[in-house]
């Protein structure tokens, strides 16, 4: 499983203005919406599903890294967005930290492995450390996605 397999480049948001957990969640599941992978009237149940999953604990891993999810009825396939915070981001992060690279990925209900195995993927990606610099000097979408590009072919190690 590749990042590009999953992450729409339409919703990459390479300068997330916003301060809140809340607003940077609505912000991607918008854009999510805005290029059509999810529809209008999924919106509202999708952020309220990941707000809740926040309130589990947060999805600030640290290291400046989030990657809020969950899993809902209306998508069929993996789907994620990407954003980047040049300001930062209070996420109530495990480390007390700002978060700066955002990762929302939203699974299908009936396939948990799918789940795991993207979030697993994102995981491996974010530990790098070469990634996330590059990830976070990215100025526009096509830097973002020509940088998946990359960490799907192992050229970053």
């Amino acid at each position: 499983m590749k990042l590009t397999d999953f992450v729409v480049s339409e919703a990459i948001i390479p300068e997330l203005n916003v301060t809140t957990k809340e607003e940077a969640i609505r912000t991607m599941v918008a854009s999510l919406k805005n290029a059509g992978s999810i529809s209008a009237d999924d919106e509202e149940g999708i952020v309220s599903a990941i707000l809740k999953r926040e309130e589990l604990g947060s999805t600030g891993i640290g290291n400046g890294v989030a990657v809020p999810h969950t899993k809902h009825s209306s998508v069929e396939n993996l789907t994620a967005a990407v954003a980047l915070s040049s300001d930062g981001v209070d996420f109530a992060s495990l480390d007390g930290e700002d978060v700066y690279i955002l990762f929302l990925l939203i699974s299908p209900l009936d396939r948990p492995g799918d789940h795991l195995r993207g979030l697993e993927n994102i995981s491996r990606h974010l530990r790098n450390q070469n990634f996330c610099k590059f990830l976070r000097q990215s100025k526009n979408i096509e830097d973002i996605v020509e940088l998946l590009n990359e960490a799907d072919s192992n050229q970053l190690d």
